[in-house]
């Protein structure tokens, strides 16, 4: 059985507060290549196909390497791939993402905390938080992948 299309548009409110979340976090990590891949982790782990789709285009411009996106979901496993700091970064955005104890790690939030200072730290964080709020109303609403229509 296919599941049924929804079509709610998101509130141009919600939508310009979450851009400009995600800008601000973006920007205050400061490292566009390892902001994309975080929110290609994230979303492979809430199965959201849009914003698979869009992360893995602006991966691509920002010159992430072809086999660094294709192991990502893998990343655990894929020594010498990823750089530490990365890892801890992948580790955050899981423990953030899954909750699966109903809190992080304090493992997992001291490894990040040693590869970013308390600004980026913070803007991880808050990158973490917003790509995982975009999954959800994508996700919730069923919106295609290269929809035009969010």
């Amino acid at each position: 059985m296919e599941p049924t299309k929804r079509t709610t548009h998101l509130d141009a409110g919600v939508r310009t507060a979450m851009q400009g979340l995600s800008a601000a976090a973006k920007r205050g990590l400061g490292d566009p290549a390892l902001a994309e891949l975080v929110m290609i982790r994230a979303s492979q782990v809430n199965h959201c196909a849009f914003c698979l789709d869009m992360h893995l285009e602006l991966a691509r411009k920002h010159g992430v390497d072809e086999d660094r996106i294709q192991l990502l979901d893998a990343w655990e496993e894929a020594e010498g791939i990823y750089s530490e700091r990365e890892r801890a970064a992948f580790a955050l955005t899981e423990a953030v993402t899954v909750l699966t104890d109903g809190f992080v790690p304090d493992e997992v939030y001291e490894h990040a905390a040693q590869h970013f200072d308390d600004a980026q730290l913070a803007h991880l964080i808050g990158l973490i938080t917003v790509i995982n709020g975009w999954n959800r109303l994508m996700v919730t609403r069923r919106i295609a992948p290269g929809s035009t229509e969010w």
